[in-house]
């Protein structure tokens, strides 16, 4: 089997060691290893979960155990943490922070969804963590300077480990706005070039911690920091959700990530051996980590935060005079009103053309009367965040053809659709229903380029809408069910 090894010499310097509180003098180690267990894009997938990952009390577990057996260990996190879910967003992210500080977190770099709070409540969140969260990028234009630490330098077995942060510049269309506003992202690898040079002769190991992905679309990646700055020795990635088994290699080092919702744990091995830095990277997976007992003082965490939620879903958001219909057979079928507040809902919040919720995310129907926010998280249980795609005409003839081709048969794929009509005849094959699509009353443009607004589901393929896959993204959104409940409060 292919090592991903990464070899760095930096040469040995005599120096006293800065820390970010103070200088101190420790005595220089010429070898030593330790471990790094790093997560990224969790997006709220705290607890374990049949369709989510192995849940942050396996992780603790994970962590725990290495240390028993002797190893010394930095847990990391690369963002898109503190926003996804319910169980999260409920407490703006509070949550999140409370399990990361029960489990011990060295360092974080916050992800676009991070800021969707907005700017001063993920401060806030900083403030409340006992780790530090870093970000060398994101600049305030009022003062100029970062709103964040810039780096932190960590004791690790005699060690010093600089770690800094880069946060993607999609950050700004890919949260609303308003949460970037005043801000500033700065280049990435202009930044990590001034970040080398002020670590340099600081610590023997430095390490990115970013959230900037290695899809191709993005105009900055982590590879093209590696590739273009010399003297990172690891580049702990995010945003791309990729599983990177075993790192992959760039022109000056090595890149992990770890998939998504924890559903895989990255672990990176390090070794450094008179300036000379080695790493080597695997995954845990989720079935690897089924036989790790879950840490007690997490799962504590996390029946206390579920207390907090249920106060919280008896919150009443809203009112409705008539029945909102979410009944399995009927959305999975046809149109109804629920589907319609829905779409409605993500125009009236995005901005786009169009919209699209499929049927099966619907799973539930709301009484008239008052409305909870239990209510509508029964309504809209998994988390899904909204996003902007640009669509031509053709595609989403497409997108309905892909959602009424069960019709009269049931199918979690049926389309709600908002900001046009259709007509279809259902005597005809399926893929070749569609009759009519009207848009403000008049035929869709089949070349013109148009935004639609959905879930993150949909939008990457899910219930077979694979003719949004790798389309453009023009926006992104907070949580479906924050966005219903904004809209019924209108």
């Amino acid at each position: 089997m292919k090592k991903n090894w990464f070899v760095k010499i930096r040469a040995v310097l005599l120096v006293l060691t800065l820390t970010l509180v103070g200088c101190t003098t420790t005595p220089k180690v010429d070898n030593a290893s330790f471990t790094i267990v790093h997560t990224n894009d969790t997006h709220g997938r705290i607890q374990e979960g049949k369709y989510d990952g192995m849940g942050f009390a396996k992780i603790s577990t994970y962590v725990k155990n290495l240390e028993n057996d002797g190893e010394d260990v930095l847990l990391l996190d690369a963002g898109d943490t503190f926003h996804g879910t319910p169980f999260v967003s409920l407490s703006e992210g509070e949550a999140a922070v409370k399990v990361m500080n029960t489990m011990g977190y060295d360092a974080m770099v916050p992800g676009n969804h991070d800021f969707n709070y907005g700017r001063d409540r993920l401060l806030e969140l900083a403030a409340m963590a006992n780790f530090p969260i870093v970000c060398a990028n994101v600049i305030d234009d009022a003062t100029g300077k970062t709103i964040l630490p810039p780096y932190t330098i960590l004791n690790v077995n005699g060690l010093k480990v600089g770690i800094f942060g880069l946060t993607t510049a999609e950050t700004t269309y890919k949260t609303h706005p308003k949460n970037v506003k005043g801000l500033t992202f700065r280049n990435a690898v202009d930044v990590a070039r001034e970040m080398v040079a002020k670590l340099d002769n600081k610590v023997d190991v430095i390490i990115a911690l970013g959230h900037l992905g290695v899809d191709e679309d993005s105009t900055i990646t982590s590879k093209s920091v590696m590739d273009e700055v010399e003297g990172i020795d690891l580049f702990i990635d995010g945003h791309s959700h990729t599983v990177m088994q075993e790192g992959l290699m760039a022109k000056d080092g090595l890149i992990v990530q770890a998939g998504e919702w924890d559903k895989f744990l990255g672990v990176v091995k390090i070794n450094y051996n008179m300036g000379t830095v080695t790493a080597k990277a695997s995954l845990l997976s989720k079935e690897d980590a089924s036989n790790l007992k879950d840490d007690d003082s997490v799962l504590a965490n996390l029946d206390e935060i579920k207390k907090e939620n249920d106060k919280i879903t008896e919150v009443v958001v809203g009112k409705t005079d008539v029945l909102l219909d979410g009944e399995r057979g009927d959305v999975r079928t046809g149109p109804t009103n629920l589907g319609d507040m829905i779409c409605a809902a993500l125009i009236d919040e995005t901005g786009a053309d169009f919209s699209l919720q499929n049927g099966g995310g619907i799973r539930a129907s709301i009484k008239a009367g008052e409305v909870t926010k239990g209510d509508i998280i029964n309504v809209l249980p998994f988390g899904n965040t909204v996003t902007v795609l640009e669509v031509t005409g053709a595609d989403m003839k497409a997108v309905i053809e892909n959602g009424i081709k069960s019709i009269p048969e049931a199918s979690g794929g049926y389309c709600h659709i908002g900001g046009l009509t259709f007509s279809y005849d259902q005597n005809k094959p399926a893929g070749n229903r569609v009759t009519e699509i009207l848009v403000k009353g008049k035929p869709i443009d089949p070349n013109k380029n148009y935004s639609l607004a959905t879930n993150d589901f949909l939008a990457a393929g899910g219930d077979q809408y694979e003719m949004l896959i790798d389309k453009k993204v023009l926006a992104e959104f907070g949580t479906l069910d924050d966005i219903l409940v904004s809209y019924m409060n209108k």
